[in-house]
Formats: C-alpha cells, sequence, structure tokens
C-alpha cells in the first residue's frame, strides 16, 4: 500500500483528533474524569457545556444516555446528574465558544462592494 492509499483513510481520523484537541474541557470537580470517560466515549465535552438544563432535564439526560450505553454505574448517577446541573444549569451563563490556536471567530464579515 503506497502514501497515497493511506491518505484518504487517515484524514478523518486526523480531523476528528483535530476537533477534540479544540473541544473545552469539563469543569474541575469530584466527577470531571468519570464524566470524561462515561460521556466522551461518543461525543466531545463541547455537547456537554453547551446545554443549560434544569435538574429534571439532567436526570433524563443521564438516564438516557446510559440507556444509550454510557458506562455510568448506577451507585453514580446521582452524582453525575449533581454534577451536570451544578456546572451547567439554568442558572448559568452561556457557554463561550473554545478556539484552538488556528481556529479564530470571525467578529465581522464585510460585505463585497459592488462596482
Amino acid at each position: 500500500m503506497s502514501k497515497r492509499d493511506l491518505l484518504p483513510a487517515l484524514l478523518p481520523i486526523a480531523a476528528a483528533l483535530a476537533l477534540w484537541a479544540q473541544a473545552p474541557d469539563l469543569p474541575p470537580g469530584p466527577l470531571q474524569q468519570k464524566a470524561r470517560t462515561a460521556c466522551m466515549e461518543c461525543h466531545d465535552s463541547g455537547i456537554i457545556v453547551q446545554q443549560r438544563l434544569s435538574r429534571a432535564a439532567w436526570v433524563k439526560e443521564v438516564h438516557k444516555m446510559t440507556r444509550w450505553g454510557a458506562l455510568v454505574a448506577p451507585e453514580d448517577r446521582e452524582a453525575f446528574i449533581d454534577y451536570f446541573a451544578s456546572n451547567f444549569g439554568p442558572d448559568k451563563p452561556p457557554a463561550t465558544p473554545q478556539y484552538g490556536p488556528s481556529v479564530q471567530p470571525v467578529s465581522k464579515v464585510q460585505p463585497k462592494s459592488t462596482p
């Protein structure tokens, strides 16, 4: 197999790693590492940090994710709900987008002038 044959297979992997590297981290706390392990098997942390859910909504979300395969021990479910509700509740400010060094937000787009 030549290097040219490998390139199409490696591009999606490289793109996924680049996106993962730019994802915001979960807030510090006793459940941070367990949440990384359980949640980021399927998606990056950006999905979580953008949420602003009530405790009742986090209960439903944690139960849904465990039904879908998130590895959360039954004895940890309430602690997960508390962690998410306290960090990503409706009373928290909106998430600020995180950008890696190579990605910058566009502050203003100037329309092209026509002659």
